[in-house]
């Protein structure tokens, strides 16, 4: 048995399918709280309708929040939950500061609540938790970032060019957004309950995960919101560094292919993992815009905005060599033009 908190969201319910593909029983937990932070248009309602079509899945619509409510699901499926997933939060840069307290409170508190319900109920099952590279802060903008035309990029030269950003890079003294902040303490609360109670846990600290499934919003969701944009055609504003900031995209069944394989060979002792696209992923907002374009025959409608997000990346491109080292079978499967085209074509769908 599978437990997946944020069931609904774009990795959770990936994860409910995958394992209801493979006839796995599936607890998820879910209170469509994104409808709270973004409104309609973030809702993943339409995404428990489909879930509970299975008989394999079964739903819980419960706040991360309810110590009280976790523990009783923990304790009465205490002998058969073999994994927590654990992908519920509240994904936004803008909105944390909007609620520092609901931010914190979803993000750290509810990441603790279920930790110590692992270690009360069901110590030798894995945790897998969807971090961020935003535990990093701004760090990465002190890189040796230069300007071209459609987006930033890092000196030839430097040891990042290629393979992307690893392990090592520094958490402190960096301007991380209250988001990151809450990240962070939810990354190092299942780091050190790894550590310091050698239970199965384990951190991947994404890039921008994405995938058709994505009730992208203009506060989260990047390529899916803007490829909603461009196809409805609606307005979409980019907010600050031209437009060129650089992100590597890797599709949400990549990363679910990622925590099975942690699954099906768990190591003890609180594991951090930096997981994205990786240099062949990679793009910058308005490479993006331009391959939508190409790939819809829609023109966009934009507005570059000035005021970047505080904190937010110049340019991420991640190094999954430390993954691909423990978990060699491992390797990203969906190139982002493909991810491109499920986006367009689902919206067009619609």
């Amino acid at each position: 048995m599978i437990l997946v908190t944020g069931s609904t969201g774009l990795i959770g319910s990936a994860t409910c399918e995958y394992y209801i593909g493979k006839r796995n029983d599936v607890l998820g937990i879910d209170n469509d709280l994104r409808s709270y932070f973004f409104g309609p248009v973030g809702s993943n309602k339409w995404k428990e309708k489909k879930l509970k079509r299975s008989k394999y899945y079964k739903h819980f619509s419960l706040d991360i929040r309810n110590k009280t409510k976790i523990n009783e699901i923990f304790k009465k499926y205490r002998k058969k939950i073999k994994a927590i997933i654990h992908t519920a939060a509240q994904p936004s840069h803008d909105w944390a500061a909007k609620e520092p307290f609901t931010d914190f409170e979803v993000n750290a508190n509810g990441t603790l609540n279920l930790l110590e319900a692992l270690r009360c109920y069901c110590p030798d099952a894995t945790f897998v938790f969807t971090s961020t590279n935003k535990v990093y802060g701004d760090r990465p903008n002190f890189l040796p970032i230069i300007e071209k035309k459609f987006r930033y990029e890092l000196k030839k030269n430097h040891r990042y060019f290629n393979k992307g950003i690893d392990e090592s890079m520094s958490l402190d003294q960096t301007t991380h957004s209250l988001f990151g902040v809450s990240k962070l303490s939810s990354d190092l609360l299942v780091q050190e309950y790894g550590r310091y109670f050698n239970l199965k846990t384990v951190s991947f600290r994404g890039g921008c995960l994405t995938g058709e499934n994505h009730s992208g919003a203009r506060l989260h969701g990047f390529l899916s919101f803007l490829t909603k944009s461009i196809v409805h055609k609606k307005k979409y504003f980019i907010f600050g560094y031209k437009g060129k900031q650089v992100r590597d995209n890797i599709h949400s069944a990549d990363v679910v292919n990622a925590f099975d394989a942690f699954i099906k060979k768990p190591k003890r002792g609180g594991q951090v993992y930096n997981l994205g696209g990786g240099r062949q992923n990679s793009c910058s907002i308005l490479e993006a815009i331009n391959m939508i374009e190409n790939l819809s025959n829609f023109k966009s409608n934009l507005k570059i905005l000035r005021q970047n997000r505080i904190g937010d990346h110049k340019w991420w491109i991640t190094d999954n060599s430390k993954f691909k080292k423990d978990y060699p079978t491992w390797k990203i499967k969906i190139p982002l033009q493909k991810s491109l085209e499920e986006m367009i074509n689902f919206e067009l769908d619609k």
